[in-house]
């Protein structure tokens, strides 16, 4: 892998941004993120939409709330109110069955942790070959894309609720950014940019080796990538990369038109960005037996090449749920049953098979926002001024368009 890290230090000096939460936890979750306590049962139809990114097997992914795999429960359809599905018991959120997750992938940088991924998404409803969308903490009514959701990460020692994130999801691979931390020239706004909704994990979250990691689940340490779409030059300027929308939109009871971006799509990222302090892991496992539900030992997790207990998490009573069976197989009650551990120093791990579906996801928020095409295109701004590019929709509430810094 290159790291070119020096580059993001010819990134402009920007006002500072907010790191932390100031959106209102979403009415639906609960109040902190937590492992639910042992003699509780998952609740497979709630409607907490807290996620949490903590770790290569405590994580949370975002999914329809109708599990029927119907069409119209497409992401793009649904984005407003998809649901929490997590690897662990927690959140009061909804589980991903173990072998749902096929490969998984934490790294930790400075500025941001991020998860990406492959996996069957038809096990928590999301239609089979559903190229899907992105989710973000704004969305078209800056209401939260769900609205009211809300995203953690404990990975500074204690449990963050923080401003902005970025996820993709589909049917078969995923990826979610957590922005934790910013520089004076790197915003938390920045290094999750949320309006490159058709690029896809690999070119939004600079993961060279995206589609040779299937099969394989890996936790490292990283340097940082430059923000998505920005590209620093070594005289001082930055190039900026935004999608090419066009769309219509009233214009005093008559139609008018707007084209947003260039025809030009770059090649690749400004950089990947290094990795290192890999560990290495067979699978990951959510220690529930999902034929009853019940929550019957304290989680644990993966940590440093061992499985360790993930705290005193408590016990209470619950009443079994409806319909459930106490003599299902269990899932297995920890990851330590197959995981094995290995360091490297790289981190690129290569996997045995590669998806076949596309590399690009799907955005409803173009699609609903901008009916017409969907193409890309590079702007170069030289040093001086700061210049905003773009267009207000009013009709619809959002900002289409590129934003481009000095």
């Amino acid at each position: 892998m290159y790291s070119f890290i020096p580059l993001l230090a010819l990134l402009p000096s920007l006002v500072r941004g907010q790191v932390t939460a100031t959106f209102p936890n979403g009415a639906t979750n609960p109040d902190q993120p937590e492992f639910l306590p042992i003699g509780s049962y998952v609740n497979e139809t709630s409607l907490s939409r807290l996620m949490s990114i903590n770790g290569v097997d405590d994580f949370c992914l975002w999914g329809p709330p109708d599990q029927s795999g119907a069409k119209e429960n497409e992401i793009g359809n649904v984005e407003p109110i998809v649901v929490a599905y997590c690897t662990k018991p927690r959140n009061g959120a909804r589980l991903i069955p173990d072998g749902a997750i096929t490969a998984a992938h934490f790294i930790k940088t400075p500025l941001y942790v991020q998860i990406h991924g492959f996996w069957d998404g038809t096990k928590v409803g999301i239609v089979e070959g559903d190229a899907g969308g992105e989710l973000d903490p704004h969305g078209a009514e800056n209401l939260g894309n769900p609205i009211g959701g809300n995203v953690t990460s404990n990975v500074e020692g204690k449990d963050v609720f923080y401003e902005e994130w970025m996820s993709f999801i589909s049917y078969d691979q995923f990826c979610v950014r957590v922005c934790t931390a910013e520089t004076a020239n790197v915003t938390a706004a920045l290094q999750c940019e949320h309006e490159l909704d058709i690029m896809g994990c690999q070119f939004v979250m600079a993961i060279e080796d995206f589609y040779q990691e299937n099969n394989t689940f890996t936790s490292c340490d990283g340097e940082a990538a430059a923000p998505p779409g920005l590209y620093p030059q070594a005289n001082g300027s930055t190039s900026t990369f935004r999608q090419r929308y066009t769309g219509t939109y009233s214009n005093d009871g008559g139609v008018g038109y707007f084209t947003v971006g260039q025809t030009v799509t770059p090649s690749s990222v400004a950089f990947y960005p290094a990795t290192s302090n890999c560990v290495t892991y067979s699978t990951i496992s959510n220690g529930v037996n999902t034929g009853d539900w019940a929550v019957t030992a304290t989680p644990s997790i993966l940590a440093s090449g061992s499985t360790v207990a993930a705290g005193n998490v408590g016990t209470t009573s619950q009443s079994k749920p409806s319909g459930a069976s106490a003599t299902a197989a269990a899932s297995g009650s920890s990851a330590s049953a197959s995981a094995s551990a290995s360091r490297s120093g790289s981190g690129s791990a290569s996997g045995s098979s590669a998806p076949s579906a596309s590399g690009s996801a799907s955005n409803a928020n173009a699609a609903a926002s901008a009916s017409g095409s969907s193409s890309a295109g590079m702007i170069t701004v030289q040093g001086g001024s700061n210049v905003i590019v773009g267009m207000g929709v009013a009709v619809v509430g959002i900002l289409l368009g590129a934003v481009t810094l000095l």
